[in-house]
């Protein structure tokens, strides 16, 4: 890796021994969100990055699957490579019928350049607003994006932070395509589920069944920690109001993590406080993504 491709100072490396789960996943599991970071210099990281991760390849990300018991992947486009698709299409490729993929792509993108990447399993795009991560786009940009893979069967992944969602709430009304939330808006998860961001989430849901949540990342949405006790009940409450519409994945190699890295393990442990239900956890993890990225 080339001295401007080195890993940022101070961030984590993804844990390389995670406990096997005490909880048993259902068969046909899928991690609905993980990413893949290079390897650089095979897959340099984008010039415009906001960060710069450790490697994490393919080949690490599929011994992860097998050691936690998942049977497939949705591999989303970290924005580390920006709108260079490669990595995560190489392991798409690579899995065969065990991952799909989410995009990033900007206007430029052409019919054929769609075909291509739905011929390698990718099944829909990511707009991210996370201001810290990306710089801003044009919401025109967005909207001519989904005209042109709705007819695909494409959806759309949106990646915002709860403080953010009165102001986007327009703009995801317009999209014609089903539209995935990642991890639940970002709640602060201080604030309490009735407080009125975390409410206007729910509502959004509740008004349009196009819309469904992840309900990941209780690491980087915990204040407490480890066994991140205080996102549960935000979780659980999207999981039993709408059980149809959620998934759940790892989050796999978890950027940006300053404060600690999370065991993989311990997170599949995790599942069963937010889905008790068997029924409830069969949706969530292999027949609601099954219907949205393999029908």
């Amino acid at each position: 890796m080339s001295e401007e491709q080195k890993m940022d100072a101070g961030w984590l490396v993804f844990d390389p021994d995670p406990k096997t789960p005490d909880f048993k996943l259902p068969e046909g599991a899928v991690d609905a969100h993980c990413h893949v970071f290079g390897p650089a210099p095979e897959f340099p990281f984008a010039p415009e990055r906001k960060y710069t991760p450790c490697n994490a390849g393919k080949d690490q990300l599929f011994a992860l699957r097998d050691h936690l018991g998942f049977a497939r992947n949705v591999i989303v486009q970290a924005t580390c490579h920006g709108k260079d698709n490669r990595a995560m299409i190489d392991a798409c490729r690579a899995a065969g019928e065990r991952a799909r993929g989410i995009a990033s792509v900007g206007a430029e993108i052409t019919e054929d350049d769609l075909h291509e990447m739905h011929a390698a399993g990718v099944r829909g795009v990511r707009f991210n607003f996370v201001k810290r991560l990306v710089d801003a786009t044009p919401k025109q940009v967005f909207l001519d994006i989904a005209d042109k893979i709705k007819p695909l069967g494409w959806h759309i992944v949106v990646y915002f932070e709860a403080a953010d969602l009165e102001e986007l709430e327009p703009f995801l009304r317009q999209l014609p395509t089903t539209i995935v939330v990642d991890h639940m808006g970002r709640p602060d998860v201080t604030k309490g589920v009735d407080h009125p961001d975390f409410q206007r989430f729910l509502r959004l849901m509740e008004e349009n069944d196009s819309i469904w949540s992840k309900v990941t990342c209780p690491e980087r949405l915990s204040v407490e920690g480890p066994p991140y006790a205080d996102v549960i009940p935000y979780c659980a409450e999207i999981v039993s109001r709408f059980p149809d519409r959620v998934l759940w994945g790892t989050d796999w190699p978890h950027p940006n993590m300053k404060s600690h890295m999370p065991d993989d393990g311990a997170l599949v442990d995790f599942i069963p406080k937010i889905a008790p239900n068997p029924e409830h956890q069969r949706k969530l993890l292999v027949d609601n993504p099954m219907r949205l990225y393999w029908a």
